[in-house]
């Protein structure tokens, strides 16, 4: 089960630095979890500074 933002999310990047395999982006107005690539670790989600990542 893929992890996926919210529309908390604030665009401070602070999850794109953390994620193993680079399956985040910065999209419109958030950034974005490319589902096909996460690898379901966590490690964006205990990044997020204000809890806008969780699993779908």
């Amino acid at each position: 089960m893929a992890y996926v933002i919210s529309d908390d999310c604030i665009s401070c990047g602070s999850c794109a630095g953390e994620c193993p395999v680079g399956a985040i982006s910065e999209g419109d107005g958030k950034f974005e979890i490319n589902a096909d690539e996460c690898l379901d670790c966590g490690s964006c989600a205990a990044a997020c500074p204000t809890g806008a990542i969780s699993q779908e």
